[in-house]
């Protein structure tokens, strides 16, 4: 049966953002590792940054630079923030990404982002790619509890009115993943952003996509 005539499997698609369908690991890691290092806190590997990306910021810095404390916190977000902003311009779409939301579009998914960004930057970055109303819902970490905790999941699912088994989240940590386990809902990773995807099984993800165009193959046939 042709995939443009086949019933959905799910009315409502949420995408992770940053390592998912933004190619951003590289520059969040960097900046993690710059801001630490600004405040006098012992610079974490490159494993230890990139596992923090998809949660909140303040809850993502704090856990990879466990020894700065508490009060430095504030200053670690603004100097993170600084660096960031510096490779603004560097930050891109995966290849493949915009013809695969156009075609979900097509099939009648509605599409939501539910990111670890603040909403002031995702809308900065949906505005810099040219992507405002491509996505019919989005929810950022700043505005309800960040990954994993699942509200945001919950509040896309209630204001949309679609249950559980009919939200499918894709994402690229396992983070994203357990978000998705603890709404009751499925959900897909993609090995090509920041977490190893060996670490995706236990959470059981319908499939692990390994590009874009696999992801895309995959969503048309059993989405």
């Amino acid at each position: 049966m042709p995939a443009t005539s086949r019933p959905r499997r799910f009315d409502l698609i949420a995408f992770d953002w940053d390592g998912t369908l933004f190619d951003s690991t590289a520059i969040i890691v960097r900046s993690i590792q710059e801001a630490v290092r600004d405040v006098g806190g012992a610079v974490p590997t490159d494993e230890a940054a990139s596992y923090v990306i998809g949660m909140a910021l303040t809850q993502a810095l704090a856990h990879a630079a466990p020894d700065v404390p508490p009060e430095k916190y504030p200053e670690l977000g603004n100097r993170y923030r600084f660096h960031y902003l510096q490779h603004q311009d560097d930050l891109s779409l995966f290849d493949g990404v915009l013809p695969l939301l156009g075609d979900l579009r097509a099939q009648g998914h509605l599409l939501a982002v539910a990111t670890g960004k603040s909403r002031r930057g995702l809308d900065e970055a949906l505005h810099s790619v040219q992507l405002k109303g491509v996505f019919d819902g989005s929810r950022t970490a700043d505005e309800t509890a960040g990954k994993p905790h699942p509200l945001m999941l919950q509040e896309l699912m209630a204001e949309f009115d679609v249950p559980p088994e009919r939200l499918l989240m894709i994402g690229d940590t396992t983070h994203d993943l357990q978000m998705a386990l603890s709404a009751g809902c499925a959900s897909v990773g993609v090995s090509y952003g920041a977490h190893e995807p060996a670490a995706f099984d236990v959470l059981n993800p319908l499939h692990v996509a390994h590009s874009v165009r696999e992801l895309h193959d995959w969503l048309l046939s059993h989405a």
